[in-house]
């Protein structure tokens, strides 16, 4: 693919920093990448055959993020903004990228809107139109005013293929500090943490203290507070490493007054392994240092940049205290007391069970985009359907009927997303099961399913949690939990379900996950349920008396990579496969083939090759469920047409 990266950092150089990692990620899977930076005129280290285009600069003082000044200081006029705006747009039709990825906007840098707007503009209107793409870290700036966040939704949904969110939920999902609605939510696309240097780290004996600031000036409170420190505890070597943006004159007067055990020296590539080997680290708690300290385990201190009402780093540092991974001093409470006596506290902390995020964020993020480049031919080119027409041909010649139902999970609500997934099924003419989350139902779905002939509802679990040790595959209902517990709650959510849903309500309990302890099927079918449905083929059509089972098949996302559309070939040879195997017998003819959608987390590209599956699929099968399927008697699926 053609790649292309645009980034302006404005404070500090995170924002470059983790936009260059996925140029070098881009670069190093073998695609062609251009890295256009519109900030301070640092071209990163280490990449390679990246090609980088330095845009006539711009920066800010301070957190005045509203006035933008040249690289002499100057303010800029309209047209400074102009000759960086027409070397964009002449870089971009030059390369005619696959791919267009645009760091924090339209999230951020509202003030360089217009120069966007005209990069996205021109590239919608290329021809082959590009995959769109915007990069954003964990924590977002909170937005103050309503039309700000219209406004950003809006340019989403105009341009936008995915948001990429270098973070893991686990740590902290995107909605904690951004509203995101079911307009967009399709979209989000989490691609665990970039790491900049995701080499191996080499861990030795840790000894003394290391201490270290980001690239700009707003450090050096921080350094001067552990100078102070480092006096009141010369039992400690300690080492601190000053950014490249202190003036040499302020890193002078750092040198003057360190005492003896204290080295002091500018910022060193090999940060990484300076923190592997330290006992206590004392950072601010931006994105880039976070992964930093994530990697190399590091008790750590935080002093979280807060000025200019800034929350990121703050919020950050919060989450990782609760996890017993690190001791905060406030900005406003910064001294050589308080940071001596939160590197006591972090002497004393017990190390935490083992917490595992993903940092794999630069190669998700490749893949994710590589994903959406295959399958563009579902929006944009004609589908290879032959696999799947043999298969059926050849099913047809054996006298095997092919049948067909169609499961959707997690709905909870009439959304925009459900009403393109009932759309779809009056227009293929399939029935479509629900799998509703009972303890989340909300009263627009079950006014929704009453006008719906077609749909009809399933147990999805009780309130979709995960109980699962970590380290383990999610699970609601899997075999670490009681067994009386489990039944209690999918009892209650029958009885929940049934009393908002009525008789458009299935008895049938679907798991979270599609897990399910084994020892809970016969309690299943004494609380009430006819059936289960979980994913691959069932092994027996009735897994405990008066319990069928009949699953699902075919899933067309991949969510062990980049969350977006399979590549179509390998859905439509699955599916293909799974007829085959019916009509050679070698899985049960009896159990219908299910396809597995999940709509709410649908992009243009999944409904694209959704509509396309599902309109021939209702040519060529015969869809068994309908509003008025039951589960007759115990002993096989009727469907009445």
């Amino acid at each position: 693919m053609r790649v292309l990266i645009v980034v302006t950092h404005l404070l500090g150089a995170g924002h470059l920093t983790r936009a260059a990692a996925l140029a070098r990620a881009f670069g190093q899977a073998g695609h062609e990448t251009t890295l256009i930076s519109g900030g301070g005129p640092t071209q990163p280290a280490n990449l390679g055959t990246i090609r980088f285009v330095q845009l006539p600069p711009v920066r800010i003082i301070g957190t005045d993020f509203k006035t933008l000044l040249d690289a002499n200081s100057s303010p800029i006029d309209e047209a400074y903004l102009t000759e960086r705006r027409e070397l964009l747009l002449a870089t971009l039709h030059e390369i005619r990228p696959d791919i267009v990825i645009t760091e924090l906007y339209p999230f951020g840098r509202r003030v360089l809107a217009k120069e966007f707007e005209a990069l996205l503009t021109e590239a919608r209107h290329l021809s082959p139109r590009p995959r769109i793409l915007c990069s954003i870290r964990d924590i977002l700036a909170s937005p103050s005013k309503p039309e700000r966040i219209a406004q950003t939704r809006e340019r989403i949904r105009e341009s936008y293929d995915a948001v990429l969110v270098h973070g893991d939920p686990q740590l902290v999902p995107l909605e904690t500090t951004w509203p995101v609605d079911e307009g967009i939510r399709p979209l989000i696309r989490y691609t665990g943490y970039v790491d900049e240097n995701p080499n191996a780290v080499v861990e030795g004996s840790r000894d003394g203290i290391l201490v270290s600031g980001g690239s700009s000036a707003a450090s050096l409170p921080l350094y001067r507070a552990a100078l102070g420190a480092a006096r009141e505890m010369p039992e400690k070597s300690w080492r601190i490493l000053v950014g490249r943006g202190v003036a040499e004159e302020d890193f002078q007067a750092l040198l003057r007054a360190a005492p003896s055990h204290v080295t002091v020296e500018r910022a060193r590539p090999d940060f990484r392994a300076l923190l592997a080997q330290a006992e206590i680290s004392i950072s601010q708690a931006g994105y880039n240092t976070v992964v930093d300290l994530l990697r190399t385990g590091v008790q750590s201190v935080l002093v979280p940049f807060e000025a200019g009402q800034e929350t990121e780093q703050r919020l950050r540092a919060e989450r990782l205290k609760a996890l017993g991974l690190a001791s905060i001093v406030s900005e406003d409470g910064l001294s050589p007391t308080s940071l001596v006596e939160a590197i006591r506290e972090a002497e004393s902390r017990q190390t935490p069970q083992s917490v595992s995020f993903n940092l794999d964020g630069a190669q998700q993020s490749v893949a994710i985009a590589e994903s959406l480049f295959r399958a563009a031919p579902a929006l944009h080119q004609k589908l290879d359907w032959s696999p799947l027409d043999q298969a059926l041909s050849h099913a047809r010649d054996r006298g095997y009927p092919v049948q067909l139902w169609w499961r959707d999970d997690d709905a909870v609500s009439d959304t925009p997303a459900l009403d393109r997934l009932l759309s779809l099924s009056r227009q293929a003419n399939a029935g479509i099961a629900l799998a509703v989350i009972p303890s989340k139902l909300e009263a627009s779905l079950t006014e929704r399913l009453q006008t719906e002939d077609h749909a009809f509802a399933l147990v999805h679990g009780w309130s979709h949690t995960n109980h699962a040790p970590a380290g383990e595959k999610k699970a609601e209902f899997g075999a670490h939990r009681s067994l009386d517990l489990m039944a209690w709650e999918a009892a209650q959510a029958l009885r929940h379900a049934q009393e908002r849903l009525g008789d458009k309500l299935l008895p049938v309990f679907v798991p979270p996950w599609n897990r399910i302890a084994p020892g809970l099927l016969p309690r299943l079918a004494l609380k009430g349920y006819q059936g289960i449905s979980t994913f691959t083929d069932r092994k027996t059509a009735f897994p405990a008396p008066g319990l069928l089972q009949v699953n699902t098949h075919v899933d067309p996302i991949d969510w062990h990579g980049c969350r977006g559309l399979l590549d179509p070939a390998r859905i439509i040879a699955s599916l293909a496969g799974t007829v085959e195997r019916r009509a050679a017998g070698e899985a049960d003819p009896e159990e219908p083939i299910g396809f597995l959608t999940h709509h709410l987390v649908h992009d243009d590209v999944i409904w694209a090759f959704c509509e396309a599956l599902m309109v021939r699929l209702a040519e060529r099968t015969i869809p068994v469920l309908r509003r008025d399927l039951v589960f007759s008697g115990g002993n096989r699926i009727t469907a009445v047409a």
